[in-house]
């Protein structure tokens, strides 16, 4: 591990600040505010959200930005636009989008292109990356896209980072000019501490970047960053984001067997840091409620049989969902798509709710991050609010008089 990747344990404190002479919670040494006596979030926490209704704990969005049969990119944008919308006036607490390359159901190749368009169209709900695989990128391009995000939308922005392609390995080798591409993975921890020496300006005097600076960035003035989480499906990221005090993202959506020893890992490799005192890890889960059982199913097989496409290097638009039911599943195709479905909890919203509470039961996960990778737009949309509805999220208060253009709703 480099030098500059331990900087970010190495400034952490063991325990959390002690109350000022009135009993608040006194900021840290970094000036962040401390939870209050009852463990809940100061207003303007980086990491930790507030838990919104009867939720056991924060709910977040992390979007895909799927295109569907007969559906277009622009659409899909569009849908995007409505989902995060939505997701900041029902008080979920974060929207993510992803980053998947060559992949034709999918919209999400650049996500702080993205995430600019939806900085726009909102005001308070949080958005990051879920994330940018940062061996496809310099990590000094890196830094100055989600410095330019943070300038447009100052403290809310999160940059999630992971270590896979995000596409197929002849893909890969475009993006990075080589295909030497298990240096890339290898790499990482390097990279990541670079991305951090340019987030903070902080390289030390002798090396060879302590005269490069990101811009927008600290050199500009003291305003924020950017807030760093590392994301994973196995064991790599879990120990290294707990060895740096980091709040961790598992993709429980696809890696489903893996989640509960990947969350011990992150739990026990875990030190204290300037950003965390004690560990703070999201799953991402794959959710669809409905108003009717059936049609959550049908939606669902539709992203069944996109992953059963995509797994056999035949990628495409996601199939309708009545493509998905007249599909001639071989035995081995059949097994996968009950795999898949027994991980996406899907069905009306009690059930969901049901499926939810059990899945953070089983996992203590501090957050639960519902993804939708459907056809519908009209589903995915609707699921989200219905979810909220389960919960009894009511309307924010503060999410009205929206920045940015007009109704950006997907038709």
């Amino acid at each position: 591990m480099s030098d500059e990747t331990q900087k970010t344990a190495a400034t952490g404190h063991g325990a959390a600040p002690h109350p000022d002479a009135h009993g608040r919670p006194a900021p840290d040494a970094h000036g962040r505010p401390a939870p209050d006596a009852h463990g809940r979030p100061a207003p303007d926490d980086p990491v930790r959200g507030a838990v919104r209704g009867t939720a056991p704990v924060p709910l977040s969005v992390l979007d895909l930005v799927t295109v569907g049969q007969g559906s277009t990119a622009s659409r899909a944008l569009a849908t995007s636009v409505e989902i995060a919308r939505l997701a900041e006036r029902r008080g979920y607490h974060r929207h993510w989008v992803a980053e998947h390359h060559s992949m034709p159901g999918v919209a999400s190749s650049s996500p702080a292109v993205i995430l600019a368009h939806l900085a726009a169209h909102t005001r308070r709900i949080r958005l990051g990356s879920g994330g940018v695989m940062l061996p496809n990128h310099a990590p000094l391009v890196v830094a100055e896209q989600f410095g330019t995000l943070e300038a447009l939308a100052p403290g809310r922005v999160d940059l999630g980072l992971g270590r896979a392609p995000g596409t197929d390995g002849a893909t890969a080798a475009a993006l990075r000019r080589t295909d030497r591409l298990d240096e890339g993975a290898d790499a990482f921890p390097q990279q990541l501490g670079e991305l951090i020496g340019f987030l903070d300006d902080d390289f030390p005097d002798g090396h060879p970047y302590a005269r490069v600076h990101a811009v927008p960035g600290p050199v500009q003035g003291p305003e924020g960053r950017p807030q760093v989480w590392l994301l994973g499906s196995s064991g790599f990221s879990a120990r290294l984001a707990g060895s740096l005090g980091l709040p961790f993202a598992f993709a429980h959506h696809f890696s489903a067997r893996n989640t509960i020893p990947a969350l011990d890992l992150y739990r026990s490799s875990f030190r204290p840091s300037a950003v965390l005192d004690a560990p703070y890890a999201l799953i991402g889960v794959s959710a669809l409620a409905a108003d009717d059982p059936r049609e959550a199913r049908r939606q669902a097989l539709s992203g069944a049989l996109s992953m059963v496409r995509l797994r056999t290097g035949r990628p495409g638009l996601v199939p309708t969902p009545d493509e998905a039911e007249a599909y001639p599943y071989t035995p081995v195709e059949r097994d996968f798509v009950d795999g898949w479905l027994a991980n996406v909890v899907h069905g009306t919203p009690d059930e969901v709710r049901a499926g939810l509470d059990d899945l953070q039961k089983r996992t203590g996960a501090d957050e639960l991050m519902i993804t939708a990778s459907v056809h519908g737009g009209a589903a995915r949309v609707r699921s989200y609010e219905l979810i909220a509805d389960a919960y009894g999220m009511g309307e924010a208060e503060d999410a009205g008089g929206l920045s940015g253009g007009g109704d950006a709703r997907a038709s």
